[in-house]
């Protein structure tokens, strides 16, 4: 049986969307889904989106309707996927905190900007990051309001180069939750669809948004 996924993209092009939802695309067909993209998020306020898999946003910085929004959190609790990374999941809606809620994350700063930084495994035995070991990344470290509800799976160490006063502050930079019976998986790596050309990134989502999505009924 096929699963079903949502994704839906807009806002901020900076973080291209589009092309980071195809890239998703591809990833989740490859794992034997059938996969729906729609431009905004029109495609929320479907009460049928409770049936699906998964859902996966990719987008920054933008607004959301109330049955949407609405729609989307009663989908999550009660047993649909959510996956997501970077901006495109944990900065999509800044006035909505049921939404930031439900994501376990909400980003606040990049210091110093496109930057060479180091991920860290948190759990090495977790399947979702089992044989990644740390590794260098080049991009935009997130800084984070985070839920202390989350279940860490990775994490970044910021140097205090570009920000001294948050010198050795260890950030979460991927998790997964619960909200309701549904899984929540979060990478805040992939400021743009290149980013998933980095192995480790591309393995660490994949498996992450494959242990999110609800199990095939």
């Amino acid at each position: 049986m096929h699963k079903k996924a949502l994704i839906f993209w807009g806002g901020w092009e900076g973080h291209t969307p589009e092309r980071s939802a195809n890239v998703v695309k591809d990833i989740l067909s490859d794992n034997d889904f059938d996969v729906r993209i729609e431009q905004g998020t029109s495609a929320l306020a479907d009460p049928a989106i409770d049936g699906l898999h998964l859902i996966v946003p990719v987008v920054t910085m933008s607004t959301v309707e109330k049955a949407e929004l609405d729609n989307l959190t009663r989908a999550v609790r009660n047993g649909t996927g959510l996956a997501g990374f970077h901006g495109t999941m944990c900065d999509s809606f800044r006035n909505e905190p049921e939404y930031q809620f439900m994501t376990g994350g909400q980003w606040v700063a990049h210091p110093g900007n496109i930057i060479d930084h180091r991920i860290d495994i948190a759990k090495p035995l977790d399947p979702i990051v089992a044989g990644i070991g740390s590794f260098p990344y080049r991009s935009e470290q997130y800084y984070m309001h985070v839920d202390p509800h989350n279940e860490v799976l990775a994490t970044t160490t910021f140097t205090g180069e570009h920000l001294d006063f948050i010198k050795d502050v260890v950030m979460p930079v991927v998790w997964k939750r619960r909200y309701g019976v549904g899984r929540v998986f979060y990478s805040a790596l992939g400021h743009t669809a290149d980013e998933f050309e980095v192995p480790q990134m591309r393995r660490i989502f994949e498996r992450g948004a494959l242990w999110a999505a609800r199990t095939p009924r």
